[in-house]
């Protein structure tokens, strides 16, 4: 779980700074034109560079504004539209994901969204199962999660000893050994990805659900470690931030040293 709201503090800033920005740009600095200009007048001559200076001096919060804003503004576009970092928290996606690593999302791959309110303003694409999704948490939007795209609209899912069938289809399964005494590593194959899952010995929920329009059901690949669409419903469209697509770094905490070691592309 991510609750931060970084966007909305970034989305704050980048309004307080830009209106700073603009009354500098449109009354401000006007005012300091003229006012040199009348100083300049009543001397009759130009005025030493100090005066000029002392004239012309922006208030701190424009000379704040002017210096930050553009900076803000980008950072605010390339988060909103394009990509983001995350942080990974818990241990719900291993053994694809684990926990320290920072990911890239694709917020592109999804449609252009509006910041902070999340409104769709441009189709591109939509989940696809097998996708790894960052999304705000249905039962609370402050908060992210990350999972795996299942089913999609429209799609029936049955769980059926812990094997998903999608459709009537089954989503094969192939053991590929212990992590530990109580768990098993699988390798399951969704849609046309292909990755690992994790699942203790002991027997699943069976059941099927049809997925509504505008919803998508999530789980995580640790099957019996995540909380996920099994337990809280469906992930409404509207609350989509994009696509995972990389591990960048791992940092597992603030006092150890970071590394690469789980670099590379998400499955």
């Amino acid at each position: 779980m991510m609750d931060f709201d970084f966007e909305l503090l970034l989305t704050v800033l980048v309004a307080v700074f830009g209106m700073g920005y603009a009354l500098d740009v449109w009354l401000w600095k006007p005012k300091r034109v003229s006012a040199l200009a009348q100083a300049t007048a009543s001397a009759g001559a130009e005025l030493p560079k100090a005066d000029q200076e002392k004239v012309m001096r922006e208030p701190l919060f424009a000379e704040y504004s002017r210096s930050f804003f553009p900076v803000l503004a980008l950072v605010l576009v390339l988060r909103s539209f394009f990509m983001e970092p995350y942080q990974i928290p818990s241990g719900s996606m291993l053994p694809t994901l684990t926990v320290g690593d920072f990911i890239v999302v694709n917020k592109f791959e999804y449609g252009i969204r509006l910041p902070v309110v999340g409104t769709k303003i441009f189709d591109i694409n939509e989940p696809k199962i097998g996708d790894v999704m960052v999304f705000k948490y249905p039962k609370d939007t402050a908060v992210k999660f990350i999972k795996r795209v299942v089913a999609v609209p429209g799609d029936t899912i049955e769980l059926r000893n812990k094997i998903i069938y999608v459709n009537g289809q089954k989503m094969p399964q192939v053991y590929v050994g212990d992590e530990s005494p109580t768990t098993q590593i699988y390798k399951e194959q969704i849609g046309e990805v292909e990755h690992l899952i994790l699942r203790n010995k002991n027997p699943g929920k069976n059941g099927s659900i049809t997925v509504p329009e505008g919803q998508y059901f999530m789980m995580g690949d640790n099957r019996d470690g995540s909380n996920d669409s099994r337990y809280w419903g469906f992930v409404p469209e509207q609350n989509i931030t994009g696509k995972a697509v990389a591990v960048w770094l791992h940092w597992d905490h603030f006092f150890s040293l970071p590394n690469f070691s789980t670099v590379g592309g998400i499955d």
